[in-house]
């Protein structure tokens, strides 16, 4: 995996607490079996998930006004496929790095999760079967 991402950002993203604005709100960390996730998803019949970005293309830092832009257009995009999803941040715990909102998709397959990442330009994204255990993933 790490061979296309360089390292700090593998570090950085692994590191990252991916932030799911549910009631009640609950964070993800790769790697980490997450038991509200889990909840979440059985209640929805959901088989997968993806949390997703479209703020700040391959890791370059773009003003608030185009990753707002950006990250509206994914969710029209989602919004017109019919696709159930909730607004989430991803936010590094010490980095110093902006939060960056983003999306949790529900049943949203692994290859249509790639595709869509890669639309939006996005070095990596979360992922997750009915396990609940997020993982880091490569778009194609």
């Amino acid at each position: 995996m790490t061979s296309q991402l360089p390292a700090e950002l593998f570090q950085a993203f692994t590191e990252t607490h991916y932030i799911v604005h549910h009631e009640p709100p609950f964070t993800m960390n790769i790697g980490v079996f997450c038991p509200d996730l889990e909840k979440l998803m059985a209640e929805r019949k959901a088989l997968c998930a993806a949390f997703i970005t479209a703020w700040n293309p391959f890791a370059q830092q773009l003003t608030n006004t185009e990753n707002e832009a950006r990250q509206q257009t994914l969710k029209d995009n989602l919004t017109e496929r019919g696709q159930v999803f909730i607004d989430g941040i991803g936010q590094h715990p010490g980095n110093g790095w902006p939060g960056e909102p983003s999306v949790l998709i529900l049943n949203m397959g692994r290859e249509a999760a790639k595709a869509l990442a890669g639309q939006y330009e996005q070095w990596a994204f979360v992922w997750a079967d009915q396990a609940a255990v997020p993982t880091l993933m490569l778009p194609d």
